[in-house]
């Protein structure tokens, strides 16, 4: 009797969450890693180990992995499990290698659509590590006949992950900055994308994860507002709203993703197609 597939994870958080109980149905094993948390990752059906703290464990099970899912983000322009483990992940008999990318590497496009095949022009440092960490995979790939896939992800959504509190709290803002939209993703549907990806492996292969529908963030308040019988969140001005940073970053870049690779070449049919459906699964969810 053959040994189950064994999946590896770096950086085992929201989406690798939704993604360990797929795998586990069709008989894989999964081991995660967390910081502090290994209760979290047990509660998903994964074996957790702490990174940083058991490297030596950790190089053990990349050493035996079929798949390998590096879900870690840049830390100080850095890839940490690239930094970590990229020997050990060179020297895996691993079929299958993904990294969790996002769509910020295309930067700001003024509401025009981008493909997988768009220049990566960021626009900001978030973008720029990402970039730069996608660079870095794919020269270790090269140099090592690696099976890398690269997911570029959009504005990630789901279940505590929604508007419904703020909204409810009354703590939302509906900001308007006009021709402002985004593309999201529900993470059942990253889950099931990078399970299509482990089951057809592409080596060298860029997927967007994002849904049908890209929108404009006031819309998404409005109808999470309306799904909940509550009043539309006050709208305010981009241009004299108070916000941090932070926050009036997101709004510096506007782009339409397209996601017609995960559907042709994945067979991907979209659990969520647009944030309507997302967000009345989720209502729905909670009411249960």
């Amino acid at each position: 009797m053959s040994a189950a597939p064994h999946l590896v994870v770096l950086g085992h958080g929201y989406s690798a969450g939704y993604l360990t109980p797929l795998l586990v149905a069709q008989g894989w094993t999964v081991t995660g890693t967390t910081r502090n948390d290994p209760a979290r990752v047990t509660a998903t059906g994964a074996q957790p180990l702490r990174w940083p703290g058991e490297g030596d464990a950790l190089r053990a099970e990349i050493a035996r992995a079929d798949a390998i899912l590096v879900s870690a983000g840049p830390d100080a322009g850095e890839c940490p499990a690239l930094r970590d483990f990229g020997a050990a992940i060179a020297a895996s008999p691993a079929r299958w290698l993904g990294y969790l990318s996002t769509t910020g590497v295309y930067g700001d496009r003024q509401g025009d659509w981008v493909d997988e095949d768009s220049p990566l022009t960021p626009s900001t440092q978030r973008g720029r590590d990402r970039v730069a960490a996608e660079t870095a995979w794919q020269a270790l790939a090269a140099a090592h006949g690696l099976p890398l896939h690269i997911f570029r992800l959009a504005g990630i959504y789901g279940p505590g992950r929604g508007p419904f509190a703020k909204v409810r709290a009354g703590t939302a803002r509906r900001i308007i900055k006009p021709g402002q939209v985004f593309s999201r993703i529900h993470v059942q549907d990253i889950a099931q994308v990078l399970a299509a990806s482990i089951v057809r492996p592409a080596p060298g292969a860029v997927y967007n994860v994002c849904d049908d529908d890209p929108a404009p963030p006031e819309d998404v308040l409005e109808h999470a507002a309306t799904l909940l019988g509550l009043p539309p969140p006050p709208a305010e001005d981009f241009a004299t709203a108070e916000m941090t940073p932070m926050a009036r970053s997101f709004y510096a870049e506007s782009k339409r993703v397209a996601n017609d690779r995960i559907k042709r070449e994945l067979g991907v049919r979209l659990i969520h197609p647009d944030y309507r459906s997302g967000l009345a699964a989720m209502l729905a969810a909670e009411n249960r």
